[in-house]
């Protein structure tokens, strides 16, 4: 029988700072976002889509750029379309597949809640970090998320 294996003290340190920052630093980004009545995932699947040509996505797509289960998207589409922010579509020259498409009052929405969660992120993850903290911080998360997205999305930063 092998011995388990064990965390070192940094690791533990790395491993402690992070569950910290999921547990107490992630609901703040659910408590802006629900003043504005979304969610974390709402929020993610309509960036996807106003960053996606002509803010339309076939849903497996939407599903991976939102990081989120299919079944867990088509739940949580619910909420957008009755909202009015995202239509569903069948796919042209597929009649199984769907795409969802950003609204204009969903783009409205993206840029009303836009600047609110920036501020959130940059106050929760990078105010406290400099530069190089910064970096070291985006190539470690971007390692780590590359294998477990089953894509090298994270690996080049999206055109500004």
């Amino acid at each position: 029988m092998t011995e388990p294996r064990w965390l070192d003290e940094t690791q533990q340190q790395a491993w402690r700072a992070l569950i910290a920052i999921v547990f107490r630093g992630f609901p703040q980004f659910d408590r802006t976002l629900k003043e504005h009545d979304l969610l974390v995932v709402h929020y993610s699947v309509l960036v996807a889509l106003s960053e996606a040509p002509d803010h339309t996505m076939r849903l497996s797509e939407l599903a991976e750029q939102a990081n989120v289960s299919q079944s867990r998207l088509t739940h949580r589409l619910r909420v957008l379309v009755d909202r009015g922010d995202v239509e569903l579509v069948t796919a042209p020259g597929d009649g199984r597949g769907k795409n969802a498409t950003l609204t204009a009052a969903g783009l409205e929405r993206v840029e009303v809640l836009a600047p609110l969660h920036v501020e959130d992120v940059l106050q929760v993850i990078f105010d406290p970090l400099d530069e190089a903290e910064t970096q070291a911080l985006a190539s470690a998360l971007t390692k780590i998320a590359t294998p477990l997205c089953g894509s090298e999305r994270f690996l080049k930063p999206k055109d500004a």
